[in-house]
């Protein structure tokens, strides 16, 4: 299979709830998983807190977990979810949408949960790198920035009528590990964002991004 072809995240659940109840439940277990996150990092989680966080019994977390990475696996793929949400949301609501508004589309979707979404600043699209002895499931199709490129691919077929082919997905996906890396630069030199490089970041996407996303020329 090539980088770049299309990929499915492997499921972190033990079970997927059925029952409105068990996915409210869920729901809490990742929302205090966030929160807790944000309070003492990744290495201070664990299902104990989430569960007392969350006002359920450890047997709970662990119907739907079998480890606490397991439970940071399924934040980080509802991030994934929220976001792609949030940037079709974004384009379909973007009277004239073309490349370089998709673009910052794109861009400020991502700073905004960075900078509000609980949890997002230390786990965004993956699960932080496992502790020495720390029993880890991720598999390499999980890799969160070609899940990023491959849902922002679909997203840009739809919307600018641009086919997802080998070509744009590369792209993309350049793209995205490219934006990821500065943005992190950003953030740890100022914790909102320092404001110069995250215009370079969007300077460089225009530049790099926005041909390959313009629909093809009619002869």
């Amino acid at each position: 299979m090539s980088p770049t072809s299309p990929r499915r995240p492997s499921a972190p659940l033990r079970r997927t709830p059925v029952q409105q109840r068990s996915a409210e439940r869920l729901a809490r277990i990742l929302d205090a998983c966030a929160e807790l996150l944000d309070g003492g990092g990744y290495e201070q989680l664990s299902t104990r807190a989430v569960a007392v966080r969350a006002g359920v019994p450890i047997g709970s977390v662990y119907r739907f977990f079998g480890n606490k990475r397991a439970m940071v696996a399924a934040l980080a793929h509802r991030n994934l979810d929220r976001y792609a949400e949030r940037v079709s949301a974004r384009f379909a609501g973007t009277a004239g949408l073309d490349a370089h508004r998709a673009i910052d589309g794109v861009l400020d979707e991502f700073l905004t949960m960075k900078r509000t979404v609980p949890g997002f600043a230390l786990v965004d699209f993956g699960v932080p790198a496992a502790a020495p002895g720390e029993e880890t499931t991720v598999e390499p199709a999980d890799d969160p920035n070609l899940l990023v490129a491959e849902r922002l691919c679909a997203l840009f077929a739809v919307h600018l009528g641009r086919t997802a082919d080998e070509t744009l997905r590369r792209k993309v996906l350049v793209g995205v590990e490219t934006a990821d890396a500065l943005v992190r630069l950003a953030f740890r030199v100022d914790p909102e964002g320092d404001r110069a490089l995250i215009a370079e970041t969007r300077e460089l996407l225009h530049a790099y991004l926005a041909p390959s996303l313009e629909p093809p020329s009619v002869p």
